[in-house]
């Protein structure tokens, strides 16, 4: 299967460059994966597709303020964008403008981070150490911002509105967007209606969001990503699992997680780790029954992993008629139910 199979034209007023005023008021639509039908609705109303005894399951992740901006102490500003954590204060970083920051550079960010480059890993990447005074979490809410995407071009007043409102454990470098929909509110209505909401963490890094280059699908490497999926996540899970209900993944993370952690018996086991799953038409999925997710870059791993769920050509067709009814695109943009 070739990259360009997975293209689709967009045009650009639809790439969306502010969230929703309400998180549950975006619209949603729904496609079902064996049939034809698709509906237009609005994201609160997804509860009316949920069963008593599903499982909701959300990537607690928190987004950090990956980007810094730093001066060398030989001179210099250097803008500094945190990828992966490699070690005790070591992480992977892609440096502006690279020819300017050998290894041996120091770059401080203020009175309280200061950074050494290790060595280049190419294409703009470096490997640095950091040293700070006090706690690491407190002093990166301090200095650094959070990311966007670079097709964001507004400026978001809440920061907190690039976070889901269950994220908690800091780690990745862009939101997992699915999630941005719920609200308090929404998810206690969900509780309500009998079903259990299950949290685990995948930090979202670089690899999710960065090109194919390839021609072939099957050539792509993905690009790791850490995981933890507690024991009582696990145990509700096969709960819910041996009871009839259904798995439902809030997002390409979820389903990336439950993917990895789930034994051809559909059972989940209680782990941790990096994985390097790919998913594309062909995979045998054993774990995700339903799936939420927004609607993905065109050539991206995001849209093939849609389309192993439910099909290349069902979802090029709803995406045709989420352009032609203008839905809005990528990270603040709408919503679709998989099911």
């Amino acid at each position: 299967m070739r990259v360009e199979d997975f293209d689709y034209q967009l045009p650009p007023e639809l790439i969306a460059q502010h969230p929703a005023e309400q998180r549950d008021q975006s619209r949603l639509l729904v496609v079902e994966r064996h049939g034809s039908k698709l509906e237009h609705r609005r994201f609160h109303q997804v509860v009316e597709y949920l069963r008593p005894g599903d499982a909701l399951v959300v990537n607690d992740s928190r987004v950090i303020r990956a980007r810094l901006t730093g001066t060398k102490t030989t001179g210099g500003k250097v803008e500094v964008f945190l990828l992966t954590q490699v070690g005790p204060g070591c992480w992977e970083v892609l440096v502006r403008p690279g020819k300017r920051v050998p290894p041996g550079a120091k770059i401080r960010f203020g009175p309280e981070l200061e950074a050494r480059v290790v060595e280049k890993t190419g294409a703009g990447g470096r490997v640095v150490e950091f040293s700070w005074n006090g706690d690491w979490d407190r002093v990166l809410e301090s200095v650094g911002e959070v990311p966007l995407p670079p097709y964001i071009r507004a400026p978001v007043p809440d920061p907190e509105r690039y976070q889901t409102v269950y994220a908690k454990e800091p780690g990745s470098v862009a939101a997992p967007t699915a999630g941005l929909h719920f609200t308090p509110e929404l998810l206690r209505t969900v509780e309500e209606h009998g079903v259990r909401v299950v949290q685990l963490t995948l930090h979202v890094g670089p690899g999710t969001f960065r090109p194919v280059t390839v021609s072939h699908v099957d050539q792509h490497v993905m690009h790791g990503e850490h995981y933890r999926v507690t024991p009582q996540a696990a145990t509700v899970l096969n709960q819910v699992r041996e009871s009839g209900g259904r798995w439902w993944a809030v997002g390409t993370t979820v389903t990336r997680t439950l993917e990895t952690i789930t034994g051809p018996d559909r059972r989940a086991t209680a782990r941790s780790g990096w994985t390097t799953l790919f998913i594309y038409p062909g995979h045998d999925f054993k774990a995700v029954d339903a799936l939420i997710t927004n609607f993905h870059l065109p050539r991206s791993t995001l849209l093939m992993l849609v389309s192993a769920f439910a099909g290349r050509d069902t979802v090029m067709r709803a995406y045709q008629e989420a352009v032609a009814q203008r839905y809005r695109f990528y990270s603040f943009g709408d919503a679709m139910l998989l099911i």
